[in-house]
């Protein structure tokens, strides 16, 4: 039976709570991965720390954005980390996501589309004139083009970039609650999956309180 795909962000800079997290989520009824973002990986141990996971799935979430070969420099700097999948984002440009691509090797290059931070609103305010939905789907096409690994898309979208994006499709923007926090398109983990998405991203709603109960919560509101 196929198991359904989740990465836990590991959204802190304590070693000593990512090590609590990746214990208490040893699983057999899900595929579990490890989310590293920014403030982990510019931790003062954070690098090290990662080098040293062993027999994980690793997702070191940097969201590149530069000109090609600062990108490509980025990416071969941190390829003795033996990661699995790494961020870019897709508005780099054709060129850097072309050229990322073909030196990243074993590690799974995913392109960012649209925060899920973001609505229409805050797009005009950036500047852009498409609408949310357009600009992501310009994006899929864009990737699509380079052919990235992946794509990283908020549960909104997943079922209109399916039709134009046909590899590995990660979604942020999970919730077992109500709460939103600083995202604003969100949905639940079923909602997301019945979408189309390959792996669902979630931090707090698992990693904030205790670990284990709220991955049971998980487990059980994806098999309602």
């Amino acid at each position: 039976m196929k198991k359904n795909k989740i990465f836990i962000a590991c959204d802190t800079k304590s070693i000593k709570k990512v090590k609590k997290i990746i214990k208490e989520t040893q699983t057999n009824k899900l595929k579990v991965g490890y989310k590293f973002g920014l403030e982990f990986f510019n931790s003062k141990n954070g690098r090290s720390f990662i080098s040293k996971i062993k027999g994980k799935v690793i997702f070191v979430d940097l969201k590149l954005c530069d000109i090609p070969n600062t990108c490509i420099s980025a990416i071969k700097a941190i390829k003795d980390l033996k990661i699995n999948y790494l961020t870019i984002h897709v508005s780099s440009g054709l060129d850097a996501l072309k050229v990322s691509k073909k030196i990243s090797g074993k590690i799974k290059l995913i392109g960012v589309t649209t925060l899920t931070s973001l609505d229409n609103k805050n797009l005009k305010q950036i500047g852009y004139n498409k609408n949310l939905n357009k600009l992501v789907i310009h994006q899929a096409k864009l990737a699509a083009k380079a052919k990235l690994d992946g794509l990283v898309c908020s549960p909104h979208e997943v079922k209109n970039v399916k039709k134009v994006f046909k590899n590995e499709i990660i979604t942020p923007g999970i919730k077992l609650d109500s709460k939103i926090n600083d995202q604003k398109r969100v949905a639940t983990p079923n909602e997301a999956y019945k979408n189309g998405s390959d792996w669902l991203v979630i931090g707090r709603s698992i990693t904030k309180g205790n670990i284990k109960n709220n991955l049971k919560k998980l487990i059980k509101n994806i098999n309602k």
